[in-house]
C-alpha cells in the first residue's frame, strides 16, 4: 500500500490547508475549489487532508456507509435491524475526468429490471464518499451535466437516481474539493458559485522555501514509510485539532456586528444572491472554532470573506477571479461597532489563535501568504512589436451571427452549446437497437418491440413478456462544444486600412461566444514569411482573448503558410480528440503577397473535413472578391465583416451553418 504524503510536511500554502480545515472542521461550508497552473501539489494536498479526518463508525455491510446510531430507514440496503458497526477511516474517493454519469451517482440494470423483476441497484462514487471526502481533479473538464449533479448532491446531501420511472435515493454527505488548472477554461459562473472557498495556488519564487519542498519531496521518494512516520506525531495533533474544533462549533456564536460585517462585505462586492453570505457565515464560524474562541471576530469574517467572495464577486467573462483587499477593508472598517454600557468593543480579536502553522494568511502580502496565481493571461507568450508594427486595442464586442457546424454528430465527445450532437443529454428524437451495453432505455419503443411476440412466448394476465432482444435505446439530440481554430492575418495589409481594430471587436466578438457555448479555441496568425500557432487548442479562451488584444500587425501575407499551418494544427488535434468537430474561421482580406498562391493549400485544409468560414476584411471602394474566392476553395463561404453582427441581418439570415465532417 502507498504511503500518502503527510499533510504537516506540505511547505507553504497556507491558504489552502487553511481552506481545507475549515471544511474538515465544517463541511457544511461547500467544500474548496482549487485553481493554479500545474506542479503546485494541488492534489498532493487535498490526498494528504483524507489522513486527518476522523475515523467514522457504519453499519457492517451497508454499502451506504449508514451511522449505526442513525440508520437511514431510506437507505437501498435497508432495513438496518439491530445493526453491528464497523470503525474505519474516513474514505477519499476521486472522480476521474472521463467518469459518466452512471460511474458517479451509480446505476440500475434495467435488463434485469424489466426481464426479471429484480430492482438491482449498484452504488456509485457518492455513495462510497459519503462522511469523506470526493476529490474531483480538473474539475473545469468535466461534462456540465456531471457538474451539476454533483454540486446538487453536495448541498442537498442526497443522490437520488432516476430511471424509467424507478427511483433510488441514499445519503451522500461529504467534503467536496475540486482542483482546475485555469489555462484549460474556467467553470461556468452558476457552478463556481456552488464550490463554498476557493484558493489561488502557485509555486513560491523563494529560493530558500522552493528548495525545501524538493528536499523534502526527495525525502518522502526515499523512504516514504520512515518520511510519514517523521511527520506522524504532526498529522495525530492537527487530526485531534479537528476534532475539539467540531466539538467547539456548536457553542461558537456569531454575534450581530460580527453578521453585519459579513452583509456589509458581500454587498459591497456586488455578490449574486445571498450564498455568499451564508457560505462567509459559516466559514467564519468554522474559523472561531478552529482558533479556539467561542465568538466570531473581525479578523475571522475578513478570512472567510477572503476565501469565499473572489469567485462570485461580478466580472466579465474573460476576467479572472480576485478580490480587491483595500476594499474588503474598506467595508470592514464601515461597519459601526457595537455600543455597550462601556462604550463601543475596543478588543475584535476576541483572544486566541490559530493553531500551529494552518492561520489566516497575512494581509500586508508578506511572504507567509501564498503566492497570488497568475491569471492564464499572464502566461500567454506575447509577441514582441517593432518600430514599424502596430497593436490596436479591439473595438467594442456584439452579438455575432450564429455559426454552427451542418449536420448531427454521432460520436459528439463534448457537451456544449454549438452545433447539433447525439448523446445522453438533449431531446428525445428516437430509439434504436443497443450497441453493447444499454445506455438510456426508450421504453415505449421496447414495449412496441415485444407487443407482437407476446402470444408466442405464452403470455398470461396483464403482465408483458420481454426478452434482452425487445430492448431499444433512448436516442437524444443536444449540442456540443466544437474546436474554433482562429487563423488570423496579421500582415501589413491588414493595418494600412485601419482595420486592425474592427477585426480585432469581430473576433473578440466571436470568442465570447466560443466561451458561451463551451467550445476549445486555437489561433493561427500569419505575417512576414510564415505562420505561427500563436495559442495551441485550449478550453482557455481568456488566453486568446489577452493574445488578441496584445497581436501587433505588418510585414508582408504568407496566407498559404497560415492554410498549411492550421491544416497541421487540426491534424494533429483530430488524434488527441477524435470527436470534436472542427470550425475553422479564416479571418483575411485574401490578398497573399509571400510564398506560393493559396489554391492547393486551401484544399488540403479543405480536406481535413473541417467546417470553414471566411471573414472577409477587405475594405474600400473598390473590392478584389478574393476572400470570397478562398471561401469556395475551401468548401465552405465567406462573410463580410459588417456580416458577423446578429443585428446587422435579417431574421432570415441570422444562422449560418457550413458544412462539416462527420455529419448525418
Amino acid at each position: 500500500m502507498t504511503t500518502g504524503y503527510p499533510f504537516s510536511a506540505v511547505v507553504g500554502l497556507k491558504d489552502l490547508r487553511l481552506a481545507l480545515v475549515i471544511n474538515a472542521v465544517a463541511p457544511s461550508v461547500g467544500g474548496v475549489l482549487v485553481r493554479g497552473e500545474k506542479g503546485t501539489a494541488k492534489s498532493t494536498v487535498v490526498r494528504a487532508l483524507a489522513s486527518l479526518l476522523p475515523v467514522v463508525d457504519v453499519v457492517d455491510g451497508c454499502r451506504f456507509s449508514c451511522d449505526p446510531l442513525a440508520p437511514d430507514p431510506r437507505c437501498p440496503d435497508a432495513p438496518h435491524d439491530a445493526p453491528t458497526a464497523t470503525t474505519r477511516a474516513a474514505r477519499l474517493v476521486e472522480l476521474p475526468v472521463g467518469a459518466s454519469e452512471d460511474r458517479l451517482v451509480g446505476s440500475l440494470d434495467l435488463e434485469r429490471a424489466l426481464t426479471e423483476g429484480v430492482r438491482a441497484y449498484e452504488p456509485g462514487l457518492l455513495a462510497q464518499a459519503h462522511r469523506g471526502v470526493l476529490y474531483v481533479d480538473e474539475v473545469n473538464l468535466l461534462h456540465d451535466h456531471l457538474v451539476d449533479l454533483l454540486l446538487d448532491a453536495a448541498a442537498l446531501g442526497t443522490s437520488y437516481v432516476e430511471r424509467e420511472g424507478v427511483s433510488v435515493r441514499h445519503a451522500a454527505r461529504f467534503l467536496l474539493v475540486g482542483t482546475m488548472n485555469p489555462e484549460e477554461g474556467e467553470l461556468r459562473p452558476q457552478l463556481l458559485d456552488r464550490f463554498g472557498l476557493t484558493v489561488e495556488v502557485a509555486a513560491t519564487r523563494d529560493p530558500v522555501e522552493r528548495a525545501e519542498v524538493v528536499r523534502r519531496r526527495m525525502a518522502y521518494e526515499a523512504d516514504p514509510e520512515g518520511f510519514t512516520v517523521r511527520w506522524a506525531q504532526d498529522d495525530a495533533e492537527l487530526a485531534e485539532l479537528i476534532v475539539a474544533a467540531r466539538e467547539r462549533l456548536p457553542r461558537v456564536v456569531l454575534g450581530d456586528h460580527a453578521l453585519r460585517e459579513v452583509t456589509t462585505v458581500c454587498a459591497s462586492f456586488g455578490v449574486d444572491g445571498l450564498r455568499a453570505d451564508l457560505v462567509t457565515a459559516k466559514a467564519a464560524v468554522a474559523l472561531a472554532a478552529w482558533g479556539g474562541r467561542e465568538e466570531v471576530t473581525t479578523e475571522d469574517v475578513r478570512t472567510a470573506a477572503r476565501l469565499a467572495l473572489p469567485h462570485r464577486r461580478r466580472r466579465t467573462p474573460f476576467e479572472a477571479p480576485g478580490l480587491d483587499e483595500q476594499q474588503l477593508d474598506d467595508a470592514l472598517s464601515s461597519v459601526e461597532p457595537e455600543q455597550g454600557p462601556e462604550g463601543p468593543d475596543d478588543s475584535p480579536d476576541g483572544g486566541g489563535s490559530a493553531p500551529r502553522d494552518v492561520q489566516p494568511a497575512p494581509a500586508d502580502g508578506s511572504s507567509d501568504a501564498a503566492p497570488e496565481a497568475p491569471s492564464a493571461a499572464d502566461k500567454v507568450e506575447q509577441p514582441a512589436a517593432s518600430a514599424s508594427e502596430r497593436t490596436e486595442a479591439p473595438a467594442e464586442p456584439f452579438r455575432p451571427v450564429s455559426l454552427q457546424v451542418s449536420g448531427v454528430n454521432r460520436r459528439a465527445g463534448a457537451d456544449g452549446r454549438r452545433s447539433r450532437a447525439e448523446g445522453g443529454s438533449g431531446k428525445l428524437t428516437g430509439s434504436r437497437v443497443p450497441q453493447g451495453r444499454l445506455q438510456s432505455l426508450h421504453l415505449s419503443a421496447t414495449l412496441q418491440a415485444a407487443a407482437p411476440h407476446q402470444r408466442a412466448r405464452g403470455r398470461t394476465g396483464t403482465g408483458v413478456v420481454l426478452r434482452g432482444s425487445d430492448l431499444r435505446e433512448a436516442v437524444r439530440e443536444g449540442r456540443e462544444g466544437n474546436l474554433v481554430l482562429f487563423v488570423l492575418d496579421s500582415s501589413g495589409s491588414m493595418a494600412a486600412r485601419s482595420r486592425t481594430s474592427a477585426v480585432k471587436g469581430a473576433v473578440l466578438s466571436l470568442l465570447l461566444d466560443a466561451y458561451q457555448r463551451r467550445d476549445k479555441v486555437g489561433v493561427v496568425t500569419f505575417r512576414g514569411s510564415d505562420a505561427s500557432v500563436a495559442l495551441p487548442p485550449t478550453s482557455s479562451v481568456e488566453a486568446a482573448a489577452v493574445l488578441l488584444a496584445a497581436l501587433p500587425t505588418g510585414g508582408r501575407t504568407p496566407l498559404t503558410a497560415g492554410l498549411l499551418r492550421a491544416a497541421e494544427l487540426l491534424r494533429v488535434e483530430a488524434v488527441r480528440d477524435s470527436n470534436r468537430r472542427a470550425l475553422v474561421v479564416v479571418v483575411t482580406d485574401g490578398r497573399h503577397t509571400s510564398g506560393p498562391a493559396p489554391p492547393l493549400a486551401a484544399a488540403h485544409l479543405a480536406r481535413s473535413g473541417a467546417a470553414c468560414v471566411v471573414v472577409d476584411c477587405e475594405s474600400g471602394p473598390i473590392r478584389l472578391g478574393l476572400a470570397a474566392e478562398l471561401g469556395e476553395q475551401l468548401g465552405g463561404v465567406a462573410l463580410r465583416l459588417e456580416e458577423l453582427s446578429a443585428d446587422a441581418l435579417t431574421s432570415v439570415a441570422r444562422t449560418f451553418v457550413p458544412a462539416g465532417r462527420r455529419s448525418a
